[in-house]
């Protein structure tokens, strides 16, 4: 049987729209054993966020603090992450030993968390709204439990049209606008010879395409093994588009970026998401129409 862990709850970025559906999402990680911390105080709520910079900053600090916690997941991302930045002790964090996780706003902790300090976190589910569905996802949480037990991970995917190949590297990546976000600051890690993954939501192609020419004009893309794309969703194409959507964008960029590019990853604002260790020794064996990404070299629970 596996051992009940101690979970802190962070709202970093944007607060709970659904307070009653985070009580239940709470009640049922406490059914299942786990000892849950919710340090989130939905009447400390502020404009579009969690609370203040100072209220989510006190937050992430209790969560890393907390003796009884190993697994620190965020609320939700939205916007709110960039302000805090500046002002996190990664070295704290770091040295806590907690196992940090979330996803899309929550990539600029994980890059400034390496940048700072080496330290692997986890681009996976968050409180809202993957533990507090109606229905949750299986797939989702069966990954984010295999994945932070260990001592290895592997995630299938795959699409027609992609190459075949046999890749090693470290594995980062996370929400493509978050790291276009922080390239040239002191928050930005990336990894020679790595395997870059991707995700955004509602982002036309022709900004897809832009943000990822400048992580190739900076100077991000250089020797990278592979680009694994996730999901791409929620835009709308208008009649200006004329023709070009996301598969001509895709065609466009595996033209110009001399990086193999896979499409087909189970990762994104989408229900069936896969957990990815930011940091992690990663194998990537493609077949051309399907690939097994296999994790090792990462922090588990104890």
């Amino acid at each position: 049987m596996n051992k009940p862990v101690g979970i802190a709850i962070a709202g970093l970025g944007g607060y709970a729209v659904h307070e009653d559906a985070l009580a239940r999402g709470i009640t049922r990680l406490e059914a299942a054993g786990h000892l849950v911390h919710n340090y989130y105080d939905p009447a400390q709520k502020f404009q579009r966020f969690a609370g203040t910079d100072a209220s989510r900053l006190a937050q992430l600090n209790a969560a890393a603090e907390d003796p009884d916690v190993q697994v620190v997941i965020a609320l939700r991302g939205s916007y709110g992450m960039s302000r805090l930045l500046p002002y996190i002790d990664y070295r704290k964090m770091a040295d806590s030993g907690k196992l940090f996780v979330g996803y899309s706003d929550f990539t600029a902790f994980q890059t400034a968390l390496m940048k700072a300090t080496g330290r692997i976190s986890f681009a996976g589910p968050m409180m809202c709204d993957d533990f507090i569905r109606d229905d949750p996802v299986d797939y989702t949480l069966t990954q984010f439990w295999d994945c932070l037990r260990g001592p290895t991970h592997a995630v299938q995917g795959g699409a027609e049209g992609n190459p075949v190949l046999d890749v090693q590297g470290k594995l980062w990546g996370g929400n493509l606008a978050m790291l276009a976000h922080v390239v040239g600051t002191p928050y930005f890690a990336n990894f020679d010879n790595g395997i870059l993954f991707l995700e955004d939501i509602g982002e036309h192609p022709y900004k897809v395409e832009r943000m990822m020419l400048q992580l190739l004009h900076a100077g991000v893309l250089d020797g990278q093994q592979a680009i694994l794309l996730g999901d791409f969703g929620g835009y709308r194409l208008s009649d200006a588009d004329n023709g070009y959507n996301f598969d001509e964008m895709l065609a466009f960029l595996r033209e110009r970026l001399p990086i193999p590019i896979l499409t087909g990853l189970p990762f994104g604002h989408i229900k069936t998401r896969c957990t990815l260790p930011f940091g992690a020794t990663a194998h990537l064996q493609s077949a051309g129409s399907n690939f097994t990404l296999t994790l090792s070299n990462y922090p588990t629970l104890a």
